[in-house]
């Protein structure tokens, strides 16, 4: 694709600093670019390469200048960037249509629009819906819905009466609705309790490889609208995540937690099951989430501390060593004193 410095300011509502005629062919990263490139600058420790790339053009922030550099300037150059690597670089799944290498159940109905790769199994009276894209290895369970132009990468697996909502993206690996871990008695007996519930999907989710979104034991696991799940999460059933969250890659979510609208949560963090997480929460990546959070905290740790005073307590960590000696040092210097006391005590 080839586009002016002019068309692509129009496409990104952005300002030409600069040729605005300049052609552009590829985009590249700021250490990788030549002319014909467009780069960006999203981080202020990059500011120092913009003078030294060779990029015909580059994104950038507000108030950024740079002599002789073409610019375009845009409120958020990340964001701008992936609006125009979208333009540059289209998806393409190949034709829409059911390969005969697939495998549709009697009862499944499957749009014409959709697009079905070979070793594909579609369950009896699944329905899926325009323009779904559902790549080799994938199977739909039965019963289970697959909203419009979704896309399921190779070998994912959607179980049984699952929902998945419109312009869903679960990539490869990606386990909806297996059985959660539900046990009576549990380190004796270990019964097993049926899980009869279903994990819903909402629009525009997306969620990771090899994460796993366990069904519900009754009622609904909830992934909600234009949640971002990262690669290896674990959610258990019954959860509850709230619309516009963001999930780091090995968080561990125990079931019945219920996360509010807009909670990010960094990677490696675990949150036991049955508590309640805010709106607008921020956890600390490798953090132990063991009581409810209330609206709009900042947290981290182990276990979790508001994310001033978790700071405090590592700085302390990293002089434990120190304050060790320092307390034996004193330890000695105090039993040496009541040492003397006791001499002077005796004498008298």
């Amino acid at each position: 694709m080839k586009m002016t410095l002019a068309e692509i300011a129009s496409f990104l509502g952005g300002t030409v600093i600069g040729a605005d005629d300049t052609i552009i062919n590829n985009i590249r990263s700021i250490e990788e670019a030549n002319e014909g490139d467009i780069t960006f600058i999203a981080n202020k420790k990059y500011l120092k390469k913009l003078n030294l790339t060779k990029a015909s053009a580059i994104l950038a922030p507000p108030q950024t200048a740079a002599e002789g550099k073409n610019l375009i300037i845009v409120a958020d150059p990340y964001a701008a960037l992936g609006k125009l690597l979208t333009l540059f670089y289209p998806l393409e799944h190949g034709r829409s249509g059911v390969s005969p290498d697939a495998y549709v159940e009697e009862g499944a109905i499957v749009s014409p629009e959709a697009t079905i790769f070979p070793r594909a199994f579609i369950g009896k009276r699944a329905k899926i819906g325009k323009g779904v894209v559902i790549y080799p290895g994938v199977f739909v369970g039965n019963n289970a819905f697959i909203g419009d132009d979704s896309i399921l990468y190779a070998n994912v697996t959607v179980y049984h009466s699952c929902i998945i909502g419109k312009r869903v993206i679960l990539h490869s690996g990606v386990v909806v609705g297996a059985d959660g871990f539900g046990f009576a008695s549990p380190g004796k007996d270990n019964t097993k309790i049926p899980q009869v519930g279903f994990v819903q999907i909402d629009d525009d989710v997306e969620i990771g490889a090899n994460t796993t979104i366990d069904r519900a034991a009754l009622g609904r696991t909830w992934i909600q609208r234009n949640v971002k799940i990262d690669n290896l999460v674990q959610i258990a059933h019954n959860v509850v995540i709230g619309e516009d969250s963001a999930i780091a890659a090995q968080v561990g979510i125990s079931g019945s937690t219920k996360l509010g609208k807009s909670v990010m949560v960094g990677g490696q963090t675990g949150m036991v099951g049955h508590i309640n997480i805010g709106d607008n929460v921020m956890i600390a990546a490798a953090s132990s989430i063991h009581k409810n959070i209330k609206s709009g905290q900042i947290v981290g740790g182990s276990p979790q501390l508001p994310h001033k005073q978790w700071l405090k307590v590592l700085a302390c960590w990293v002089k434990l060593p120190e304050m060790r000696a320092t307390l034996d040092e004193l330890k000695k210097k105090v039993e040496k004193l009541q040492e003397q006391k006791n001499k002077l005590s005796n004498k008298g």
